[in-house]
């Protein structure tokens, strides 16, 4: 039998939360047990904190690789300022960087992307459009059956409709937006303006 938290117990929704939440509540429970009962028995009963200890450093590791708002907006303005040729060299070196063996394409996919016997096409030609309809989708889906690929990404910076995202769900394709691509591509951070 395994385990399944309730999505609405309080650790969960902690575990949703930022790092900083948790460990503010270990602090109160440790300062109140070590206050309201004598001695020896508020040291033990401090230790009531250390299940919130553990789930802010489960927070906090996982949020170490998020990246900031400041910086998905850098990466969305900085892609939607590429030309095609300039953004497709950089999502096919990322994607070779992350251990993939990357072919171009012509068609509904720009990519095939092998790793560990896994074929997976992905489609990003469409990556400036401020929306993304269900077409590009239903073109994808149909070239990974004629490639009996595995999987399939779509790359997009704009916003996708929700009979596209349902149909994405359906099918298994990964959409990979804002965040995603900002984790793909780790553009450097641009060097603060110097004042003059």
């Amino acid at each position: 039998m395994q385990f399944k938290m309730s999505p609405n117990s309080l650790f969960a929704i902690l575990l949703r939360s930022s790092c900083w939440i948790s460990f503010a509540i270990a602090v109160v429970l440790a300062l109140a047990a070590r206050f309201i009962l004598p001695g020896v028995y508020g040291t033990f009963a401090a230790s009531i904190a250390i299940p919130f200890v553990i789930i802010g450093v489960i927070v906090a590791w996982k949020q170490r690789e998020v990246p900031s708002d400041a910086r998905i907006a850098g990466t969305v303005d900085a892609v939607s300022a590429m030309s095609w040729r300039d953004f497709s060299a950089l999502i096919e070196q990322a994607f070779q960087r992350d251990g993939y063996v990357v072919t171009r394409m012509n068609g509904a996919a720009d990519f095939m992307l092998l790793k560990a016997g896994r074929t997976s096409l992905v489609s990003c030609k469409r990556w400036k459009a401020a929306s993304h309809g269900l077409e590009p989708l239903r073109e994808l889906e149909a070239e990974r059956l004629a490639q009996e690929a595995r999987g399939s990404i779509y790359i997009c910076t704009g916003n996708v409709s929700d009979n596209a995202r349902r149909f994405a769900a359906d099918h298994k394709i990964v959409l990979m937006q804002a965040l995603e691509l900002t984790r793909l591509l780790r553009l450097p951070r641009k060097a603060p303006k110097s004042k003059a």
